[in-house]
């Protein structure tokens, strides 16, 4: 396993964790070292530092946090070959870069892993209906009433959705999606839906 590609993933989470504990507020310049680490993975990929299903996943982790299409559909990619080169995480992860990458164009995810904080609790976005439970078991995906019960079981009550400071791609596609979500506006909000 590559030592650097594994701590850029912990740097990662950390990033992500600390989203969680305070209360949804993204930490300053999270953004930045966000594309700091796609880029290094980027040049750790190209150099051939990624020898194993786990430095596939790592890296598609990183690019699943990714801003664009294209950094989405390279989590997509770099999942598929984790799940190829024996790592088993690396499926449910192809799955959810999938479905982020239909979410981010405001289309039906295919297998359930996206959830959106709605009225103080998660929601499932929309969903494909044509996708069967096998197809996502193929992926390590739950049924969606399964995955429903796990994320409330796992991330508890969703925080308040803070989107002050937030570039505006994600305040215009996040208010979008709130908006075909149902979310109703809350007057004590610091940030009201875009």
């Amino acid at each position: 396993m590559n030592a650097e590609l594994r701590a850029l993933c912990e740097q990662d989470q950390e990033d992500r964790r600390q989203i969680h504990d305070d209360g949804g507020q993204m930490p300053e310049g999270m953004l930045e070292r966000d594309r700091v680490r796609r880029q290094r993975v980027d040049a750790l990929l190209a150099s051939g530092a990624a020898e194993d299903g786990k430095d596939y996943f790592h890296a598609a982790l990183i690019f699943q946090h990714g801003e664009t299409l294209d950094d989405y559909w390279r989590a997509y990619e770099l999942a598929r070959k984790a799940a190829e080169l024996g790592d088993r995480s690396g499926r449910s992860l192809a799955a959810a870069a999938y479905d982020r990458w239909l979410m981010r164009q405001l289309k039906p995810q295919k297998y359930g892993t996206q959830f959106v904080p709605i009225d103080g609790q998660w929601r499932l976005w929309d969903l494909d209906p044509t996708t069967t439970d096998e197809e996502r078991a193929a992926w390590d995906v739950p049924p969606p009433e399964e995955a429903l019960c796990r994320i409330h079981k796992v991330a508890g009550t969703p925080p308040k959705l803070n989107l002050d400071g937030m570039p505006d791609w994600i305040r215009d596609w996040m208010g979008e999606v709130l908006r075909r979500m149902g979310a109703k506006p809350d007057p004590n909000e610091t940030t009201p839906i875009p």
